[in-house]
């Protein structure tokens, strides 16, 4: 799909005040800047995080109220009962919360809900297993913000909950023993974007202090929760919440415990998804997170917890096994349903005139469907709901969005189509019955309509800096490389180069265009992946990222293209 081409600009000032003090040249300057990065301070420990920069947890409401149920807990003895999501986030918070409690002393289960038996968040029939089982205190790790009568049966059982969820509340918040989320109102914790993991790893570091306040760990036993941020950084990163401030750090020093760390369960993802060396956010994003998420997605979210908590090898290596058989079979459900998605809107005879795109079929995985709508947001660039109808004329499905709509508000208009919704700004999940649906998606397709024009409906290029050909070697390639790792929020820059001209073109691998470019009397090696088809004669515009290419012990900058078009055209 063409992309609008955006500049973004900075200002002169704050650009020479960042490349003085923190001795990086104009053009990396100019991105922090462009990206909110405006002082010394916050330049300095954003290229270079530290975890004494971490916020104090206690300013998360309701973190006093939970650590000091938890240290009544082990004093007595109680069963606690860890409550999980069936996603990364839900899988990682939980095996985070269920490690350290049982390191520290604490008697600790856990729940996770089955995404077809149970549904999302907490369940009272699940509830009342749990209590059954002998637990008195539930903590919920990535849900539970809205579960306001699971919240009033819990009281009424006898067991205390604690909420450790990231998710937008209600009109309502829970009567729970403590809630925390930085979003609830009164809450002054000021970094508002953590995921549910980070929520969790919050409220540990508050735990662990007053432990140490209490005089509960032995002379030089004080765990050091550095070793669990490998699982904050795998939920944090999988979530897609901005790697900005706080989630910043934790994948920064998590990314290096994926690497390095020792987790048993981890190494045997690791090779399954046959990584070795640095962990990068995509690899997170695009090899294990998936892994971990196959099972939940197809029947039951348990091995991927049991995968981070177990230390035995041949044990951990097996679910391993299992999960990759698992996502491989959810990768052929996801192209079958993705042909079948775009067969129904290349053919409905609506495309492009439409301003959303609601599709349904009794042959769709419900547990599928989230990830296709996503692929299809990227392809047409229109929020869109794809929904799986089962036996019963239910359809359960999942939403995802493109900037400037808001999915939840948009759902909120329609929700008299709906039993039941919820989400965020960008992704959200709903059910109604199956007659309903075309009332529906003409309502979805009606607020759609209020909001997106045709200049909405254009996907836009990013570009981070205007450069020159003699600002672009190696020595710019490797300042950039401070800025990872690049996820949501901090994205990998594109930058700009004007008047290119191909010296050189040869296609390779699977579509890949090789280039040997010319600007201004400079040449430059460079890579377009999956861009074979892309016209290069005449003077061309490039967005790139300038990286390092090792090969045969020799580095040389290389220039991956992120975009082509002719020369000459406006940004906007």
């Amino acid at each position: 799909m063409v992309k609008r081409w955006v500049v973004k600009t900075s200002d002169d000032t704050t650009v020479q005040e960042l490349s003085r003090t923190l001795g990086i040249c104009p053009v990396t300057a100019g991105i922090l800047a462009c990206r909110g990065i405006d002082s010394t301070a916050s330049g300095a420990q954003f290229l270079a995080p530290t975890l004494s920069a971490m916020i104090d947890p206690f300013l998360l409401k309701g973190v006093g109220d939970a650590v000091e149920r938890l240290l009544q807990a082990l004093k007595t003895g109680e069963t606690v009962c860890v409550y999980g999501d069936y996603d990364v986030d839900g899988i990682s918070g939980t095996a985070l919360l269920v490690s350290f409690l049982r390191h520290v002393g604490f008697t600790c289960t856990y729940f996770i809900p089955n995404r077809f038996d149970d549904g999302y968040g907490l369940n009272e029939g699940a509830l009342r297993q749990i209590v059954a089982s002998g637990a008195t205190l539930i903590i919920s790790v990535d849900c539970g913000i809205t579960a306001i009568s699971e919240a009033v049966y819990c009281r009424q059982a006898g067991a205390d909950l604690i909420i450790l969820d990231h998710h937008h509340p209600g009109e309502s918040i829970p009567d729970a023993a403590a809630v925390v989320n930085p979003l609830q109102p009164g809450c002054r914790y000021p970094f508002k974007m953590l995921a549910g993991v980070g929520v969790a790893y919050n409220l540990l570091v508050a735990l662990r202090s007053c432990m140490r306040r209490d005089g509960l760990f032995a002379a030089g036993s004080v765990p050091d929760l550095r070793e669990w941020l490998d699982l904050v950084a795998l939920g944090t990163i999988a979530d897609v919440v901005p790697l900005i401030g706080q989630n910043r750090m934790y994948a920064f020093f998590g990314l290096q415990r994926l690497e390095h760390g020792s987790r048993t369960g981890i190494s045997a993802l690791k090779k399954s998804a046959g990584i070795t060396g640095a962990v990068s956010c995509g690899q997170v994003g695009f090899r294990l997170a998936p892994r971990l998420n196959a099972a939940g997605r197809l029947e039951s979210a348990v091995p991927g917890v049991e995968l981070l908590l177990d230390r035995r090898e041949d044990v951990c290596s097996l679910i391993a096994g299992e999960l990759h058989t698992a996502n491989a079979e959810r990768q052929t459900i996801e192209r079958s349903i993705l042909d079948s998605a775009v067969a129904m809107v290349e053919g409905g005879g609506t495309y492009p005139a439409c301003r959303s795109i609601v599709l349904a079929s009794p042959d769709w995985h419900q547990g599928v469907v989230g990830i296709v709508a996503s692929r299809l947001v990227e392809r047409y660039h229109r929020p869109t709901i794809l929904l799986a109808i089962d036996d019963a004329g239910n359809a359960k499905g999942s939403g995802r969005s493109i900037p400037g709509f808001h999915l939840l508000e948009a759902l909120n208009v329609c929700s008299g189509h709906l039993e039941r919704f919820g989400g965020h700004r960008y992704a959200a999940g709903v059910g109604l019955k199956a007659d309903s649906i075309d009332g529906f998606a003409a309502s979805f397709e009606a607020a759609a309509g209020t909001i997106l024009g045709d200049t909405e409906l254009v996907p836009l290029l990013d570009i981070d800096a205007e450069v020159r050909p003699e600002q672009v070697d190696l020595a710019l390639a490797r300042e950039l490389q401070r800025m990872e790792p690049f996820g949501a929020g901090n994205p990998e820059p594109a930058l700009l180069m004007r008047g290119v001209t191909v010296l050189e073109r040869r296609i390779v691998g699977d579509g890949h265009l090789k280039l040997r470019l010319s600007a201004e009397g400079k040449n430059f090696n460079a890579i377009a992946f999956r861009q074979a088809e892309c016209a290069t004669d005449g003077l061309l515009d490039i967005a790139f990222f300038p990286e390092e290419n090792s090969w045969n012990n020799t580095t040389t900058l290389q220039l991956r293209i992120k975009a082509i078009r002719k020369g000459g055209d406006n940004a906007a």
